[in-house]
Parts: C-alpha cells; sequence; structure tokens
C-alpha cells in the first residue's frame, strides 16, 4: 500500500469523539461491566449495539439528519428514536443511553458516544483500531487478508472499522494511529494527473 497524506472523501465520518462524549462511552463501559455480573456476555452485546448504532449513523442521511435537527422536540425526538433503535434490535442500554442523550439534549453526541465506546474498548482489549475505507462492502476474506497484512506490518490486536466512500473507485484507504496508507485508485489517478501535469 502506498502512503499518503490526507485523503478527500464525500462518505460521513463519524466526529471526533469530545470530552463529553467519551465521559457518556466511559458511562457505558461502566454499567457494561455491571451488568457482566448476572449477565458474561452483556459487554459484547452492548458492544454490538453501539457498533449496530454507529453503522446505521454511517448508511442512513434521514438517520443522521434526524440525530442533527435540533428543530425536534425531546418528546418527538424520543418517539423516532426508539423506533429506530427498536427497528435495529438494540437492547435496553442502548435504548436507555439515547434517552439520556434526548433528556440531555444531547443527542446529536450520539454518533461521537458510539466512536468514542469502540475506541475505549478497543483500548481495553488492548486492540489498535484501523479504519478501513474501501469503494464496495469488504467480505470476510478481504477482512482476513487486511488483518494479515497489518500484523505482517507489526500491528497486532487490529480491530477493523469499515467505511464504504464509492468515491474512491477501488483499492482501499486504511489508517492506523497515525499513519495513513492509500491505495485507492482515485490517489493513483492524482498521482498521474499531478505527474502529467509536471511532465508537460
Amino acid at each position: 500500500m502506498a502512503s499518503a497524506e490526507t485523503i478527500a472523501s464525500d462518505a460521513p465520518k463519524a466526529p471526533t469523539p469530545t470530552g463529553l462524549a467519551a465521559r457518556y462511552a466511559l458511562a457505558m463501559l461502566g454499567l457494561a461491566d455491571d451488568r457482566r455480573a448476572t449477565d458474561p456476555g452483556a459487554l459484547d452485546r452492548i458492544a454490538a449495539d453501539m457498533e449496530a448504532l454507529a453503522s446505521l449513523w454511517q448508511g442512513d442521511a434521514n438517520f443522521r439528519g434526524f440525530i442533527a435537527d435540533p428543530r425536534l422536540d425531546s418528546v418527538a425526538q424520543r418517539r423516532a428514536a426508539f423506533a429506530v433503535l427498536d427497528r435495529v434490535g438494540t437492547g435496553p442500554e442502548v435504548r436507555n443511553l439515547a434517552g439520556v442523550l434526548i433528556g440531555n439534549r444531547r443527542l446529536a453526541l450520539l454518533p461521537q458516544v458510539a466512536a468514542s465506546f469502540g475506541a475505549q474498548l478497543a483500548a481495553r482489549r488492548g486492540q489498535q483500531v484501523a479504519e478501513v475505507v474501501s469503494a464496495h462492502a469488504l467480505t470476510d476474506t478481504q477482512r482476513a487478508q487486511i488483518s494479515a497484512r497489518l500484523t505482517e506490518a507489526g500491528y497486532s490486536g487490529v480491530k477493523l472499522t469499515e467505511q464504504v466512500d464509492p468515491s474512491i473507485l477501488g483499492g482501499l484507504i486504511v489508517r492506523i494511529g497515525s499513519r495513513l496508507y492509500d491505495n485507492s485508485i482515485k490517489s493513483k489517478l492524482q498521482r498521474l494527473q499531478y505527474a502529467m501535469k509536471g511532465a508537460a
């Protein structure tokens, strides 16, 4: 994979978690730990619900618009958010989180809380998070190949987060820590265009 310094993407990217979002995420981790006393699979179940929530935000423009709309009152937000969460099948913990965020007029923090929860859980488990951007959804074989290549490159215990961005045309963009590997067709075409301009 070739290295590049910047990428441009029209696809939505979860906002960088703020201190407040990190505190909500930490509270969710604490709740998951408390639930593990009676439900050993609680942490994994809540983590899956938070990932489903992040995927929903990533893939549904209407949901993103709803989350960010400050004009809705708390009753309308609660009704609509709970309907969506019920449709997705999230558990009571994530449903309660949404209720607390709505009650505090902070529903717009939901994607940041989900991102922070995933990052804190990965750090707790000793995992590094690799953000993978592809033009099409990855197959299980491709995921395994990416994980194997990252392990060969010295990254162990890597957790992949995926984003589909058709604008990169093909190839992959992988960000892990402060490193960015850009092997997208879009970047290759841009480099070719710059080279041709320089040769003219």
